[in-house]
């Protein structure tokens, strides 16, 4: 395979070379856009018809109502009890881990009573309906239904609601069997722009839901981006990512497959190596040149390595944390001695991953922490998804008679600085006159 572009870290233009190597614009077509947008329109006014109707001609599927587009909770137990019983298993393993870790992000209600006796405090509650789409057919995540679909349970979310497409009436049992294992309520055979739409809006057999999650193409993501304000959405996406520091004391096989389990997502997906060993970084590259050789998706990768891939050389390791830092990575693996130490110096990454046997690959599937992470830098700003992106919170207030004087004197004096007269009347009233 061709050389990965090489960077030197103290080299005069290096900021403006990495700025050049990240740069990734999340912007869609022109048409696309507009197609979604009526696509939306449509689904809002012909509800259940609109989403036949795109069925039949999108996904290539004879169906005349929305029955054969809707799975029953027997459906999915009987995909979950067919599955073959390693695959099983390693949902199951993988679910249990998922949930347990998630169990503790579980955020409660507080309330505390001042001097004067008026309450203050957070009311934590679950959204009540949840959506989450799934890519359908050939490609297979269940994984990503475990990512979505458990954190909402846990958080207690009312109602759990399910798209997924099967274009030509082709069903993936292992996401089918993921949804049950999750809980997940209701499951719709429906993909792309229409389902987001009715997911959105809702239709006569679709329910409305508060908050969309889950991984979709270039359709789906334009499609949430244009619900969003109607409902919630989880992030747009975009490619995949993983940067790995590494002390060149790690097998350069391993470093070599990590950055290809991210570069075979898609050619645009980038992996990044950073190391103050210029010896490792070559021998890094001889070993991808061998390994690529016996891998499935060998050209998706090559491209992906030749056009978004980067190996960085660096002073050493304090200035590897300053190049990642400014990566704000979404996948970061640190191949280091210490590394839980030096993790701590890191301010911006998605999911870190410590230490020489960690591969991110186990944070895809079974770690626990949650696989939907911030990508292309907004890491400095996010975080991965979670059961607090399904509970919202409400703050409580209630004043005492005493606490009422004394809010509504300081509320009084800022509302007339706001040229605000009722706002300040309104704090004044509750004032005993006497």
């Amino acid at each position: 395979m061709d050389s990965v572009l090489r960077l030197s870290a103290n080299a005069p233009d290096f900021s403006l070379q990495l700025q050049q190597r990240l740069a990734w614009e999340a912007v869609s077509d022109g048409n696309v856009a507009s197609t979604v947008a009526e696509i939306i329109a449509t689904v809002r006014r012909d509800g259940d018809a609109a989403l036949i109707r795109y069925t039949k001609q999108l996904d290539a599927l004879a169906v005349d109502d929305m029955s054969h587009l809707t799975l029953s909770q027997d459906d999915l137990q009987r995909e979950l009890q067919t599955l073959p019983a390693e695959q099983r298993d390693a949902l199951s393993s993988a679910a249990d881990r998922v949930r347990q870790y998630h169990e503790h992000q579980k955020q409660e209600s507080w309330q505390y009573h001042e001097a004067d006796g008026t309450l203050l405090g957070q009311q934590v509650r679950p959204l009540d309906r949840a959506g989450l789409y799934v890519p359908g057919g050939k490609a297979s995540y269940p994984s990503s239904v475990l990512m979505n679909a458990i954190p909402a349970k846990v958080a207690g979310v009312g109602e759990l609601v399910m798209v997924v497409p099967t274009p030509k009436g082709e069903r993936n049992a292992m996401v089918l069997a993921a949804a049950a294992l999750a809980g997940v309520d209701k499951v719709f055979t429906v993909g792309g722009a229409q389902a987001v739409a009715a997911l959105a809006y809702g239709t006569e057999s679709v329910p409305r839901v508060d908050k969309i999650t889950g991984p979709g193409n270039t359709w789906v993501a334009t499609a949430k981006r244009q619900v969003f304000g109607q409902v919630g959405i989880d992030m747009i996406a975009g490619p995949s990512e993983i940067c790995v520091v590494c002390d060149g004391n790690t097998d350069p096989d391993w470093i070599a497959m990590d950055l290809f389990s991210q570069a075979e997502h898609d050619e645009l997906a980038q992996s990044i190596l950073i190391s103050p060993d210029a010896a490792f970084l070559e021998a890094v590259q001889k070993s991808m040149d061998r390994l690529v050789q016996n891998l499935p998706r060998r050209q998706v990768i090559e491209t992906s390595m030749r056009d978004r891939g980067v190996f960085i050389e660096v002073a050493d390791i304090d200035q590897a944390i300053e190049v990642v830092n400014t990566i704000a990575p979404e996948h970061l693996e640190l191949s280091l001695e210490d590394a839980e130490k030096w993790a701590k110096q890191v301010r911006h990454a998605g999911a870190i991953f410590m230490g020489r046997y960690t591969a991110e690959a186990l944070g895809d599937y079974c770690a626990g922490p949650n696989h939907v992470l911030p990508t292309s830098g907004t890491a400095r700003y996010s975080s991965p998804l979670g059961v607090y992106d399904f509970q919202k919170r409400s703050s409580l207030i209630s004043c005492s008679p005493e606490g009422a004087a004394t809010l509504g004197k300081i509320a009084g004096v800022l509302a007339e600085g706001e040229g605000l007269t009722a706002h300040a009347e309104s704090a004044r009233y509750r004032i005993p006159k006497n």
